[in-house]
């Protein structure tokens, strides 16, 4: 009997490696996660960490479920969803409002652009003093961005008193809007605010990617609800760590995550448009760089009269309160962590 002791033993061991992390902590099955996407290119490492197997190498079974980020609130507090993937700026007021999540990790920069015509006198944020600025949404993530950045100038964002006025359109209407000069300047997300300003001729003006602070601060970030990551604290962990992975993964190949989203119908668009918005993005993701930006966002909303329940001695604990730190989570991920995921 003792000659089939070592390969029972080397059989053994070889099986503990190709185990996902909570398989090997006994969870054998893979689990459900209802996971929140919307059709946006630069959620790629959630369709990536899909379809390249990073959800699966964590044990985790992903079911994609389309929602409008304004929806989001209602789907976490009926329980529709575990985790998901957005615009921190976006999430701040629902935040404020009881939106109970945590966020998780800072994703990406960039991805927020105001633009205005090329022929506009306008040349800086400052020159937007008294000026009329197209949004979908007054607490919509572009209207954010645009108040901190006219904030930072001096301009009064303030309610009561605003030297800048916010105008809503549809999506659909903002390039008619400032092609009849009806707005000075626009505000949107990619891919939208890019085809905007390829239509009609727009000049970017603010481009979070790389202007200021905003070019180092995440504007995207993932989150699981409250409810699930005191129910499932491993598995809470385990999303965390396949979408970082999948972000470094990104990083290192934008054309094929681009490709990938395209194949997939995540989102549509050409090739060579959604790959060069792709590498305009910085995904190199961190755990650290999330919260920072979340206790960023919300000190300088608080400062401005946005978040008016806050108080400001109050801002560290309540942004404590809305993130997730794991000691099984790193706080990021280098190219050669993921080389086996080809």
């Amino acid at each position: 009997m003792k000659r089939f002791a070592l390969p029972v033993l080397t059989i053994l061991a070889a099986c503990l490696l190709v185990l996902s992390p909570l398989q090997a902590k006994g969870e054998g099955k893979p689990f459900h996660l209802r996971l929140a996407y919307s059709p946006s290119l630069c959620q790629a490492p959630l369709h990536v960490a899909v379809e390249k197997g990073f959800f699966a190498a964590e044990g985790i079974e992903a079911e994609n479920i389309q929602i409008d980020p304004a929806h989001v609130q209602e789907a976490v507090a009926a329980g529709q969803i575990d985790a998901g993937f957005g615009l921190i700026g976006k999430f701040l007021k629902p935040l404020e409002n009881g939106l109970p999540i945590k966020f998780t990790a800072g994703i990406h920069t960039g991805c927020i652009k105001l633009a205005v015509a090329k022929d506009s006198p306008i040349r800086s944020v400052a020159d937007l003093k008294g000026k009329r600025i197209g949004v979908t949404g007054l607490v919509g993530a572009e209207t954010i961005i645009a108040k901190r950045a006219l904030a930072a100038e001096g301009i009064s964002v303030d309610a009561k008193k605003p030297e800048v006025e916010f105008v809503v359109f549809s999506r659909n209407d903002l390039g008619q809007a400032i092609q009849k000069g009806i707005v000075d300047a626009v505000g949107l997300g990619d891919p939208a605010i890019s085809l905007i300003a390829r239509q009609y001729g727009l000049r970017i003006l603010l481009d979070t990617a790389k202007t200021g602070d905003f070019a180092r601060e995440y504007c995207c970030g993932s989150f699981v609800s409250i409810k699930f990551a005191k129910e499932n604290p491993a598995k809470a962990d385990a999303f965390t760590r396949a979408v970082l992975k999948a972000s470094v993964w990104v990083q290192q190949h934008p054309e094929e995550a681009a490709r990938i989203q395209l194949e997939k119908k995540y989102v549509a668009g050409t090739l060579d448009f959604n790959t060069e918005l792709l590498k305009s993005y910085n995904y190199i993701p961190s755990v650290q760089g999330g919260y920072d930006a979340l206790l960023k966002g919300v000190t300088q909303l608080v400062d401005i009269g946005m978040l008016n329940r806050i108080k400001r001695e109050n801002i560290k604990a309540f942004v404590d309160n809305h993130y997730l730190f794991s000691r099984d989570v790193p706080d990021s991920y280098k190219p050669e962590d993921i080389a086996s995921f080809k």
